[in-house]
């Protein structure tokens, strides 16, 4: 008996800790009817110090993002804009696990590969194609792809690398994504790799992926500019 009441104990305990860690892995939950942000706290935590409920006002949970409008992508090599309207834009998002991104394409434009470390996307095109998809993580590393029209919807799931292309030589695209996070973040691959500072060794990244270090130099040298505004 004493056996059985251990097992049931110990069971009790690993799905207590499985939940607890599900509970952990995402934002934390609201404990009031809203938290806003007081970006002039000088109190650091985990996300953002509430301001003083009593002096909160519509416009804390207002923005004129204008997302109504066109954004320029020719101020990026791969022909994207992002527009992210998270908890830094717009202080009443804090705690709420929300954020939102208004993304425009060139034409063969793209918003290239690249991760969401705290969030699932879920993305909705508004205007023309996109071809899309996620890769899952090690060993597998399958591929999940798509092609988008207007009106259709696709997720990609929180931390795994996942991209957007406008396959459409003449026309634009635009989308919206909503992401499960206040501050969900951006890797982008390429950026991380290749345009960190300081730079990670050529030795090393010649190696991890099996070119020359001459590659891996001529890459390191070009300008890895951010999409996101």
């Amino acid at each position: 008996m004493a056996s059985s009441s251990s097992s049931y104990f110990l069971l009790f305990a690993a799905i207590l800790a499985a939940s607890s860690w599900q509970a952990m892995a995402s934002d934390p939950s609201p404990l009031q009817d809203f938290c806003v942000a007081d970006n002039s706290s000088r109190v650091l935590v985990n996300g953002f110090v509430c301001k003083d409920p009593k002096v909160v006002t519509a416009e804390d949970f207002f923005l004129a993002a204008k997302l109504d409008m066109p954004r320029d992508t020719k101020i990026s090599k791969v022909g994207s804009n992002v527009t992210l309207i998270n908890v830094m834009k717009l202080p009443g998002l804090n705690t709420l696990g929300i954020s939102l991104a208004r993304i425009d394409y060139a034409p063969l434009g793209e918003n290239p590969p690249h991760t969401h470390p705290r969030a699932t996307e879920i993305l909705t095109v508004l205007e023309g194609t996109l071809y899309v998809g996620f890769v899952t993580s090690n060993t597998d590393n399958k591929l999940f792809s798509k092609v988008l029209n207007k009106g259709d919807v696709f997720v990609f799931p929180q931390g795994l690398i996942h991209f957007q292309f406008n396959p459409n030589p003449y026309k634009p695209a635009i989308a919206i994504a909503t992401l499960s996070s206040q501050n969900p973040g951006a890797i982008t691959i390429a950026n991380a790799v290749f345009g960190s500072k300081p730079m990670i060794s050529d030795d090393v990244l010649a190696k991890a992926f099996q070119v020359e270090k001459k590659t891996v130099d001529w890459l390191q040298a070009q300008f890895w500019a951010d999409n996101h505004n």
